[in-house]
């Protein structure tokens, strides 16, 4: 009986909510997984500690973190010296592409994640980007990635000799944040691992006010259950 081979796939891991919960259901797919964080010169580098506990919590193959400096541009409060937004409402988070965005990161990530994907003999890179409960990223958004999927058909030695098509996987591109979370504790997935915050203490802790802290606090209240992270700041309501 011949042994079918394994599925290997390349996981795109911030140490966020999101792409934790991504890679616990590519996991539980039945693939072999290979973690890929960037060190990118973010402000909130410690989701890169998050990183290697989600990665180890949820068995993945091999963890890299590549090493790319995104403050050369800047133009973002992610990586410049520019204050994160604090305490907007969703009808402001809504109004416009914030200065939260880094520009063409996803862009950067996944072609980083295809080149691996390429080396591995991988046809499948999974990412944990969604279009709703989000800050208006526009590369989130379920036409940049069917562009980048079409592009990376088109840009690999692999591609062009009929070894690899493929695919972008994008699970939550229409979920909430309630959703996601649900899905996530159905998969086992440890959120007090995670960190989502734009804006932490050099110790970890999230600020509470940001967007990111904002929208994942709502998504725990929707499901009627406490953050199992500790905020330095309580927001007065929920959104």
């Amino acid at each position: 009986m011949t042994q079918e081979p394994i599925r290997k796939a390349v996981v795109l891991l911030s140490g966020g909510l999101d792409s934790a919960t991504v890679l616990a259901l590519a996991v539980a797919a039945g693939y072999e997984t290979y973690a890929l964080s960037f060190a990118y010169g973010q402000r909130h580098a410690w989701e890169l500690e998050c990183a290697r506990k989600v990665a180890a919590s949820l068995h993945a193959r091999e963890h890299r973190i590549a090493e790319i400096d995104l403050r050369v541009f800047g133009g973002s409060a992610l990586t410049a010296d520019i204050d994160v937004p604090k305490g907007r409402s969703l009808d402001e988070m809504a109004g416009h592409i914030p200065i939260t965005y880094v520009p063409a990161r996803n862009t950067i990530f996944l072609s980083f994640a295809l080149a691996w994907a390429e080396v591995l003999g991988s046809s499948d890179i999974f990412i944990g980007v969604n279009a709703l409960d989000y800050s208006g990223y526009p590369d989130c958004r379920p036409e940049f990635i069917r562009a980048f999927e079409q592009l990376a058909n088109l840009a690999t030695k692999a591609g062009v000799e009929g070894r690899q098509k493929l695919t972008v996987h994008t699970p939550f591109i229409s979920l909430t944040k309630a959703e996601i979370i649900r899905k996530g504790l159905d998969l086992g997935v440890d959120y007090s691992l995670t960190s989502s915050c734009y804006d932490p203490s050099p110790e970890g802790q999230p600020c509470g006010a940001c967007d990111s802290c904002l929208l994942r606090q709502k998504g725990f209240h929707e499901n009627g259950l406490a953050d199992p992270l500790r905020y330095s700041k309580t927001p007065e309501k929920h959104l």
